[in-house]
């Protein structure tokens, strides 16, 4: 069983890891969907980060941390060569601005002494990306760009609730935990239900959903609960809800690029 919940996080590392930077951006769709990438990646990496300084190798995330790492970069500079205003431009060098630093400390040995200031740090990244995902929704000119954020949304909020939640674990003091996740889980709750309500979502989409709702409930319970969860419980979790609101998210991409 643990073979098998390994080959799945491997798996997943593989469909997440592709270098964008090597593949043109073909629509303002697709723009949204790679920028909407970058906020997922600033909480996957501080759940990777939090795994590693846990000594959890669970899934490998010490080599998904690198990988992740080098994947921002990739996505930042695709998204830099494709941006055609100023104001997106504007908004890519403030996101790079930010990751530098970021870079560096997340290539060092993880520490609890370090997490503190790298979780405000990634938050702040977020914001940032979250600012350049909206401005290439709003230059797509069409509901598809803003249903593909949304979409694209999902996946960065299955990681943040999961890097909350390993940082609870690791001990970290954070006295706003509750008010983060309690954020996080309302806008994942009203937004899958907006997602499944949209007139641009087939059948098949509606099934994926259906899927994700499921997995969601584990985060639901958690948050009703005193008890102690398991790091690789809650990395499966949040990857299953990532993987298929990754196929969603495509699916609306692809729905609208025809």
């Amino acid at each position: 069983m643990l073979k098998d919940k390994i080959k799945i996080s491997l798996l997943t590392i593989s469909m997440f890891s592709t270098s964008v930077f090597a593949v043109e951006i073909t629509s303002p769709e697709n723009a949204v969907d790679i920028a909407g990438k970058q906020r997922m990646y600033t909480q996957r990496m501080l759940k990777d980060y939090a795994m590693v300084g846990m000594g959890n190798t669970f899934g490998k995330p010490g080599e998904d941390l690198k990988k992740i790492s080098n994947d921002f970069q990739d996505h930042m500079e695709s998204l830099a060569s494709y941006a055609k205003s100023d104001e997106i431009k504007k908004s890519i060098e403030k996101v790079k601005t930010l990751w530098d630093p970021l870079r560096k400390t997340l290539s060092e040995t993880p520490s609890r002494e370090k997490v503190e200031k790298l979780q405000i740090d990634l938050d702040t990244l977020l914001k940032a990306s979250d600012d350049t995902t909206k401005l290439f929704a709003k230059a797509s000119g069409k509901a598809s760009g803003e249903i593909v954020n949304k979409a694209g949304r999902q996946r960065m909020l299955s990681q943040r609730m999961a890097s909350l939640y390993m940082l609870k674990v690791w001990e970290v003091n954070d006295p706003q935990f509750k008010i983060k996740l309690d954020d996080a889980m309302k806008l994942f709750k009203t937004s899958l239900e907006e997602l499944e309500r949209s007139d641009l979502t087939t059948e098949e989409i509606k099934v994926l959903l259906a899927k994700v709702k499921r997995s969601f409930m584990f985060f639901e319970m958690m948050s009703r609960s005193n008890s102690k969860f398991v790091p690789t419980l809650i990395y499966k979790k949040s990857n299953d809800i990532l993987v298929n609101m990754n196929s969603v998210t495509q699916k609306y991409v692809a729905l609208e690029s025809k």
